[in-house]
């Protein structure tokens, strides 16, 4: 069930209707069949893959709690294993097969390749997943006797197919909470959701008629249209995402429940750390806590810390998909990072050249998304090269966007800049300039919206 679809606003109002006219004490029931119908919307065999870790990591929790010594980590590594198990079969299974019969000399000892399709949101819950069994084993989170309650926890509708990825100790608290209904919240909400819809249909979805097909057929295009559409993918992957987290924080604001900030205008980012600081919050902090830190981050040498930033985002490439491209979008940033590092450690900075720094981060963001959005390393490689080259940079009758609709996605771009910046600070407006915005950019929506019911972005991870 998709955010931009007719079918999700009905979904949502009877969702939110209805948990505030049950009693206190079967809400939690409520919300999680509603969050299996949700999610079994897409393919209902799934949900069993769900429970089972959920299952798992529930009784790993107990175990993990009442253990000590060596039993402990037991525990949690069985826990870990389960999920990074069910991760690696659906996600990966086919990516590594394919990669050894490649090596492979003989087809008669080929792997056979499996036929299903990827359990959507599978990166995002498993991630979730694993966060507790870790707390409560680092015993910063006590173990949660309510089982119901701890599914609801793996599978909050608004977040579990693309986050936020929360923390046990900001999400489970709030689920046994009651949450009486407030008109502030409830305003914000759906402020917040009309943001993210604005986000996805007018500009993200808008952006998308350009990017797709050059980037599906970069040999037919010329360089103008490859670096076109390399910037309008940047802006098109933030809107189509950070909309989503939009719309996924306004939907649970509207029951009570608060997630985390997931984006925080990451293109105004002067330098790759910050701009990683600003991007997918969630996920960032997640492998900081959970693999940059415990491989010893910027405690150890600074040459084993280059290589555990190395190690973090080829990861988090892998984390992403089953994909070469992926990966090299990692390495790029790994890269990036470990550059930085090295020039804040030989104290080389621009001063006083804050515009500079920001155009320079900013380009080297776009440019690891060429391999981000390329369909294959080989078309990203050959995407930057015409790029670079500067051959055909002068504009083409033949482009695939008139002049006059590539102005309009420029425009557009412009608007979501003044108007983050303008939103900024938007829990500090009053009720009244938070209707009358959602009023607004209702208007626009229906004005200027794809209505497509295009698909997001990240619910392939």
């Amino acid at each position: 069930m998709l955010f931009n679809s007719l079918l999700f606003l009905l979904f949502f109002l009877i969702v939110t209707s209805c948990y505030y006219l049950l009693p206190y004490k079967i809400r939690w029931v409520w919300l999680l069949a509603a969050s299996c119908y949700f999610y079994m919307y897409f393919r209902p065999q799934y949900i069993l893959i769900i429970l089972f870790t959920i299952i798992v990591d529930y009784i790993a929790g107990l175990l993990i709690e009442k253990a000590s010594g060596k039993k402990r980590k037991l525990f949690l590594l069985i826990s870990i294993i389960a999920n990074v198990g069910v991760l690696a079969f659906y996600k990966y299974f086919n990516f590594f097969a394919e990669n050894i019969n490649f090596l492979l000399p003989s087809a008669t000892h080929k792997i056979p390749l499996l036929d299903f399709i990827l359990p959507i949101g599978l990166s995002f819950h498993t991630f979730q997943a694993m966060s507790y069994t870790i707390e409560v084993y680092r015993g910063n989170q006590k173990a949660e006797r309510h089982f119901g309650i701890y599914a609801l926890y793996v599978m909050f509708y608004p977040q579990m197919v693309a986050g936020p990825i929360e923390r046990p100790k900001h999400i489970l608290p709030q689920l046994h909470r009651v949450n009486k209904f407030s008109n502030s919240k409830f305003i914000t909400g759906i402020f917040l959701i009309i943001v993210g819809l604005f986000k996805k249909m007018v500009i993200a979805d808008r952006l998308g008629l350009y990017v797709d097909p050059v980037f599906s057929h970069p040999h037919s295009h010329s360089a103008l249209d490859l670096l076109l559409a390399t910037y309008f993918f940047a802006f098109q992957i933030y809107c189509d995402f950070s909309g989503y987290s939009d719309i996924a924080i306004g939907a649970a604001l509207t029951l009570g429940i608060e997630l985390m900030k997931n984006f925080n205008m990451p293109y105004l980012a002067k330098n790759i750390a910050e701009f990683w600081k600003r991007w997918h919050i969630s996920l960032s902090t997640w492998f900081r806590d959970y693999l940059y830190i415990p491989l010893g981050g910027n405690r150890v040498s600074f040459f084993i810390t280059c290589i555990n930033l190395l190690i973090v985002f080829m990861v988090s490439g892998l984390w992403h998909g089953a994909n070469w491209k992926y990966l090299v979008w990692g390495f790029i940033h790994g890269c990036l990072l470990i550059i930085y590092q090295v020039l804040k450690k030989l104290n080389i900075q621009l001063k006083g050249f804050t515009y500079l720094k920001w155009l320079i981060t900013f380009n080297m963001v776009c440019l690891a998304w060429i391999f981000f959005r390329a369909d294959t390393v080989a078309d990203g490689f050959y995407i930057l090269h015409k790029i670079c080259s500067f051959n055909g940079l002068a504009y083409s009758a033949n482009s695939i966007m008139a002049v006059k609709e590539i102005i309009y996605c420029v425009i557009i771009i412009i608007s979501l800049l003044v108007g983050e910046w303008y939103l900024r600070n938007y829990t500090a407006f009053s009720n009244k300039k938070k209707i009358i915005t959602t009023i607004g950019l209702i208007i626009a929506c229906y004005f200027l919206g794809i209505f497509n019911e295009a698909q997001f972005i990240y619910f392939q991870f």
